[in-house]
């Protein structure tokens, strides 16, 4: 049996109560989505993609999420909230994914049970159970299912399996929410967001689409991670760089020279 035969029954077993997936737009959702669809045309069941905007995504992810559902035929459910009007996430603590994740996850449920969709999907995947993720927590009190975590699928794996598919997604980089970008204990406010989204953009026109890339703030400290293949690239611009990211407001730049590192600021889950 291969993988994908593996988790077509396992996701053949929840269809025919009807799905509402948790869709990003990202690899992980994408690749979940085109598989579900995939079953879907073999034997119709209730599908349905559901996309939360909010403060924490770059408008082109947005844009991205919708084209991907178009492409695979699946209808899109839009919802729009506000995470910051929320007290427990203001001052982003370790354990902000956790109220975001219950927030968001709340409003899929009650839009699930009003269409009559009895499971909800999310795109966690096997390498997600081996890092700091306390957003989990808020979906196991919510029963939202994880196939991709539950049979250990890895990312590498889902990139592989994407691209055999056709997923324009196979290669994009993880962007996890721009909240992220910041230390614990950080007030967030919608400008310090769109000044990190904005200094982001900047770097990404000078850098290959492919490559993961943040853009870090401490105080008044504007922190600069790629890839070790990067920094001379980064290097060879500095003046540009520093320049953009100063007029967005940002005091002082560095490079990190350790390169990029996924969840720097994540403490150990006790």
């Amino acid at each position: 049996m291969t993988r994908i035969d593996e988790l077509k029954n396992y996701l053949r077993e929840k269809s025919s109560a009807g799905i509402a997936l948790a869709f990003s737009g990202g690899v992980d959702s994408s690749f979940l989505l085109a598989v579900l669809k995939e079953l879907c045309d073999e034997k119709p069941f209730p599908l349905q993609a559901l996309n939360m905007r909010t403060v924490f995504q770059r408008e082109d992810e947005i844009a991205e999420a919708r084209q991907t559902a178009l492409s695979c035929g699946v209808p899109l459910a839009e919802f729009t909230c506000d995470p910051l009007s929320l007290p427990q996430l203001r001052n982003n603590p370790a354990d902000r994914c956790y109220w975001c994740k219950r927030h968001i996850f709340s409003v899929f449920k009650d839009h699930a049970e009003k269409s009559h969709l009895e499971v909800i999907m999310d795109g966690t995947n096997g390498d997600d159970l081996h890092v700091y993720r306390p957003g989990r927590k808020a979906l196991r009190e919510l029963g939202v299912v994880s196939p991709l975590a539950e049979l250990g699928f890895t990312k590498a794996e889902i990139r592989k399996l994407a691209a055999e598919r056709g997923l324009k997604c196979a290669k994009k980089p993880a962007m996890p929410c721009l909240a992220t970008r910041f230390a614990y204990g950080t007030e967030l406010t919608p400008e310090r967001i769109r000044q990190v989204a904005q200094g982001e953009e900047l770097l990404r026109k000078l850098l290959p689409a492919d490559i993961d890339l943040r853009l870090r703030v401490q105080d008044r400290i504007a922190r600069i991670e790629v890839s070790p293949d990067e920094l001379e690239t980064i290097l060879r611009n500095r003046a540009g760089i520093s320049a953009g990211l100063k007029k967005l407001g940002f005091e002082f730049i560095t490079l990190d020279l350790e390169g990029f590192r996924s969840g720097c600021y994540d403490q150990k889950e006790e």
